[in-house]
């Protein structure tokens, strides 16, 4: 339970703030700015939702049978996280004011791919990565 609580539950948490940020109508500011700000906020949060979910896959005991090696947890990670950006795209289908965009679907992989290589860096800095 520690070890869920430790790892599982950051990520877990971190969905539901994704959640919440897709579920408010409009985020926009009067800055001039604002829409390279919101693309780069959108690179973060799955950025780090993909460390965050690396982590956890990383250190559950249950599922090292299958996703011991630090490869496959990054794989896995990247999997899960974008189809939650698919699934976010989604989900603001009915959120008055926002639109579903499959362009920002692809501006979240490239945060995905940024998490996924922090999660490279740190593996190759523990022991090494086995695919």
């Amino acid at each position: 339970m520690k070890k869920f609580l430790k790892f599982w539950l950051p990520a877990i948490v971190w969905m539901g703030v994704i959640f919440i940020f897709s579920s408010i109508p409009n985020l926009k500011t009067n800055l001039k700015e604002d829409y390279i700000l919101r693309k780069i906020a959108h690179m973060v949060e799955f950025g780090i939702l993909t460390f965050l979910l690396f982590q956890a896959i990383v250190s559950d005991k249950s599922a090292q049978g299958r996703f011991a090696s630090g490869g496959k947890a990054i794989v896995f990670a990247v999997i899960i996280t974008l189809f939650y950006a698919f699934s976010d795209e989604f989900h603001q289908l009915f959120v008055q004011g926002r639109q579903c965009s499959l362009k920002d679907v692809g501006i979240d992989s490239i945060g995905i791919l940024i998490g996924a290589g922090l999660c490279y860096i740190k593996s190759r800095k523990v022991g090494g990565l086995k695919f």
